[in-house]
């Protein structure tokens, strides 16, 4: 289906259906697709009359796009709501494994505006309630006029090359013991590439060159940003910090240890590296 970002519904428009992204802290509400001849059985989005049967408020919802012939509304749901029996609230490991492609970045974008609408309710220079600014993603702060936008942190993650093999870490805080590509925030005053090579040097010890620029992903879970790269070994043995990085090593495309799960750009670059690799004569 085709997703239109939007502020606000178009005027005058004819009611639609609606589509509900409803967050809580614990994740987004799904239910089980008891639908005979579902097999494998799905996750699937609330109705308006199941939430509202759950006791939301939907007044508080916040419109943010045409998906398909609906439209899409997040909605941020109190921690204390009851979840009956078949519904879920999915983290976002759920989230990956139970949606396509389209449905997760849409869950990712509603997350996304619930963040920033929690976090903007009073100003950081006054302290007064802001007030939302119809016309685009803004609050504003009716004492001092101070605005705030959604955050977007800028973060790098990179596939480090030597060879035929590439460098996989284990991150300490992965709920998973998954080994994945590198990755880490930009800092003030930092280009892109100073990040990338700052990070790789302080998590496993090793310089790299010719950074290449691959793709990006929206990663709002709050509010990131990730910029792809590839990059090549230059110099250095791997010493892992033992904070962030509890075990690094080079991998060949035949000895691949478990790897991030599918729609995440870590997994695009390591099946885009085994893919070359393997193209080669």
């Amino acid at each position: 289906m085709t997703f239109l970002p939007s502020i606000q519904p178009p005027a005058d428009a004819p009611p639609r259906p609606r589509t509900w992204f409803a967050v809580g802290p614990r994740g987004l509400l799904v239910r089980r697709d008891e639908t005979a001849g579902s097999s494998p059985r799905r996750w699937l989005l609330p109705r308006t009359e199941e939430l509202e049967s759950l006791g939301v408020a939907l007044g508080d919802a916040y419109f943010f796009g045409q998906w398909g012939d609906s439209d899409a509304f997040a909605l941020s749901i109190p921690e204390t709501t009851a979840v009956p029996d078949g519904w879920s609230l999915l983290g976002i490991r759920g989230l990956v494994e139970a949606f396509d492609e389209e449905t997760f970045a849409l869950a990712g974008r509603a997350s996304h505006v619930l963040d920033w609408a929690t976090t903007s309710r009073f100003c950081g220079r006054c302290g007064s309630r802001t007030e939302r600014v119809p016309t685009e993603w803004c609050m504003r702060c009716p004492s001092c006029a101070l605005t705030m936008y959604p955050r977007i942190a800028p973060a790098i993650i990179v596939l480090v090359r030597k060879g035929d093999q590439a460098l996989l870490a284990r991150n300490a805080r992965f709920p998973v013991p998954f080994f994945s590509t590198l990755a880490g925030f930009s800092e003030i005053g930092e280009s892109l590439e100073e990040t990338v090579k700052r990070e790789v040097l302080e998590e496993v010890g090793v310089c790299v060159k010719d950074l290449r620029y691959v793709a990006s992903q929206p990663w709002p879970f709050p509010h990131s940003l990730m910029l792809g790269f590839t990059a090549e070994w230059e110099s250095g043995d791997i010493v892992v910090d033992n904070e962030e990085i509890v075990e690094a090593r080079w991998y060949a495309p035949t000895e691949l240890p478990l790897v991030p799960p599918r729609l995440s750009i870590a997994r695009r670059l390591i099946d885009a590296w085994v893919d070359e690799v393997r193209a080669r004569p």
